[in-house]
């Protein structure tokens, strides 16, 4: 449970900091009333001046501080690729050698696709649907993916321990509906015609391709119609399914588990998550009824599509002209320098992050984040108490929970270990397919032992920040603190309304419609009385209501897809404005620039989500992201924040105007 899916970004020092305004009031549209517009008012002149580069879909403060920080990590890469002499299995010696083989089109193009056809044998050595199994394990374990989703995890009603979970999957465009719905038939038609060239790609005629392709869209439409959408998947109780590998088996009588798990590399267990049972079940009918040829067709194009990026630049470009072009409008490729060093990043992330720690991450301001950690907690713990809609009885059980979060900053304790993982010079493809078997290894060692409570789930570079429901932690990379988010030398109030926000925001992700349901262990289980959780199911039906009212460029936004969130983010404002009322900055009530504290603290979250977005990728995030839009986070969230009434003297008649038996109030 983020804050957003690619969002907060970082790694700055103290000195960069200094050149930062806690408020650029040149971002600012002061002609604009904050009373209708307020995420325009912040941000109207920004968005004038910062149109969307032509790589990419989306553009805001938050890409800014990534771009910031590739560059960060691309000094790292550059001068660890530059010692020659790197020991031969060093950390050095596998991130130059990852990022050179990446970048050597001369090599990746004269391969072609090659390097896929081992898979391709191997997919033509299926003669009979009961070997299925075997292949589908070893095909997963290596990274292509079809009919569906395993692999450990957290058990979500035990959450010492790692279990199996199997989930639905197996569709390669975006989102179920995408196969059902009448006004989606376009860009079927386009999928079709995009897995047909790519089948031309290596060497199958255009007719059969075709025929190929559309036989494909066939099996995954069927695929669909048996998923969970979206929002269904939300439901944690729904997911959660135990069955014994012999019911499992029961179920779909022709697919051979055991021999699956085998070939994946698990280790033998006797029980498993069935997050979608009925899909599961679903798979027999379907593998019965479906050619074998069109199987292995299937499977070859998970191959093809799964290898893409790694492949030539005929199939780089056509992935490219399908699934970034067409389904979210970006105009060209990401520079090959980005993509590879994203790669890279992606493969050896603690590698580079023990680096990116080391140079970019000053003790002060993981001490300063602990202590605005600190001070959230206090606040979150007495609006609890102060809650009129909650039981004593359920208060003591939320405020246990909060007192139990665990707080991660900056790196982990303990680094990766990378030795075994073998890269060479020789070959992208086989690099990046070899840390997939390593990181298959890692996990696949975890299964029926204690969860690893030092384990981040993102490296210290990375730009975002999480709760975890089942470790009932909230982690904060080092990447994060930086301008807009945490500047050095702002003001309480800019801190607060950024930061202080974020905090907030991950902690709430506690209390939400999915992480309430988890106990103070991280345990599914529910310890709400009946009338209590009746009464948050109420207000946060009105969080609901809210979001489904709010339209962009004739989208609405789904309020139940992103209920998660916007609890987060609404509640996220509440504790960081409460933590702030408590610092001497907040009662001394000084204006700055002709700004309140107050006003200041609004603003400053209204700036840090700065974004322009085109349409294509507007229309499918709302289609496909647990998020709300940008402009919805910052006028449709504050909408019900009673003190930004007050900052900005908002009335009746004014667009930002939400009665107040209307808003929404939770925690």
């Amino acid at each position: 449970m983020m804050v957003a899916g690619t969002m907060i970004a970082g790694g700055c020092s103290p000195k960069e900091e200094k050149g930062t305004p806690a408020i650029d009031l040149k971002n600012m549209d002061l002609s604009i009333n904050p009373a209708d517009d307020f995420f325009r008012y912040c941000n109207n002149n920004w968005l004038k001046n910062n149109p969307i580069p032509e790589e990419y879909t989306t553009y805001g403060a938050f890409t800014e501080i990534d771009q910031h920080n590739e560059q960060l990590i691309q000094d790292i890469i550059k001068e660890v690729s530059a010692d020659s002499n790197a020991v031969e299995g060093s950390v050095a010696q596998k991130i130059r050698d990852f990022y050179n083989a990446g970048m050597d089109t001369v090599a990746i193009n004269e391969r072609g696709y090659t390097e896929l056809l081992p898979y391709f044998e191997m997919v033509e050595g299926l003669n009979d649907k009961t070997q299925l199994a075997e292949l589908m394990g070893k095909l997963h374990s290596d990274g292509f993916g079809g009919f569906f989703y395993a692999g450990p995890s957290t058990d979500p009603k035990n959450a010492d321990m790692v279990i199996m979970h199997l989930y639905q999957g197996g569709l390669s465009l975006p989102d179920r509906d995408d196969y059902l719905t009448e006004e989606s038939q376009e860009m079927r038609d386009k999928y079709v015609e995009h897995v047909s060239k790519m089948f031309q790609l290596v060497g199958v005629d255009a007719e059969n391709a075709t025929a190929k392709a559309q036989a494909i869209l066939n099996l995954e439409t069927q695929l669909a119609k048996n998923s969970l959408s979206r929002v269904e998947r939300r439901d944690p109780d729904r997911t959660y399914n135990m069955r014994t590998l012999a019911e499992l088996q029961n179920s779909t009588p022709n697919f051979n588990w055991v021999t699956y798990f085998n070939q994946a590399g698990a280790p033998e267990f006797e029980s498993l998550n069935v997050g979608m049972p009925d899909f599961i079940a679903s798979l027999d009918g379907i593998i019965l009824n479906t050619d074998l040829s069109t199987i292995k067709d299937y499977l070859t194009w998970k191959i093809i599509t799964g290898s893409a990026s790694m492949l030539s630049d005929d199939f780089v470009t056509e992935n490219f002209n399908f699934y970034s072009n067409y389904l979210y409008g970006q105009e060209v490729q990401q520079p090959r320098w980005r993509r590879v060093l994203n790669a890279t990043d992606g493969c050896l992330g603690e590698a580079i992050g023990q680096i990116y720690v080391e140079k970019h991450f000053p003790a002060a301001a993981k001490e300063r984040m602990e202590g605005l950690v600190a001070n959230l907690k206090v606040a979150l713990g007495e609006r609890i108490k102060a809650l009129d809609w909650m039981s004593d009885e359920t208060k003591d059980k939320a405020l246990n929970k909060l007192s139990c979060i665990n707080v991660k900053v900056g790196y982990p304790n303990k680094w990766k270990d990378y030795s075994k993982y073998i890269v060479t010079p020789e070959s992208y493809f086989q690099n990046i397919h070899s840390a997939i078997r390593f990181e298959n290894e890692i996990e696949m060692a975890k299964l029926g032992k204690p969860v690893d409570k030092e384990e981040w789930f993102m490296t210290p570079q990375t730009v975002n920040a999480y709760y975890s429901p089942e470790m009932n932690e909230i982690v904060f990379p080092a990447g994060i603190l930086q301008p807009p988010f945490f500047n050095q030398n702002a003001d309480d109030a800019v801190n607060y309304g950024g930061i202080g926000v974020v905090i907030g925001h991950e902690m709430t992700h506690g209390f939400d419609d999915q992480g309430c349901k988890y106990d103070e262990k991280g345990n599914l289980n529910n310890w709400w009385t009946e009338e209590d959780a009746a009464l948050f199911k109420e207000r946060t039906q009105q969080l609901v209501k809210l979001f489904n009212e709010f339209e962009l460029r004739g989208n609405h936004i789904n309020g139940e897809l992103t209920l998660g969130e916007n609890i987060a983010d609404l509640g996220g404002l509440n504790i960081a404005w409460d933590a702030y009322q408590m610092t001497d900055e907040a009662k001394a009530n000084q204006s700055i620039d002709g700004f309140t504290p107050a006003q200041r603290f609004f603003i400053s979250y209204g700036t840090i989500w700065r974004n322009n977005i085109r349409d294509k990728a507007l229309e499918r995030r709302i289609k496909e992201d647990v998020h709300s839009p940008a402009e919805a986070r910052v006028n449709r969230t504050l909408g019900s924040m009673p003190h930004f009434y007050e900052a900005f003297d908002i009335q009746p008649e004014n667009k930002m105007y939400i009665a107040p038996e209307e808003r929404a109030a939770i925690w």
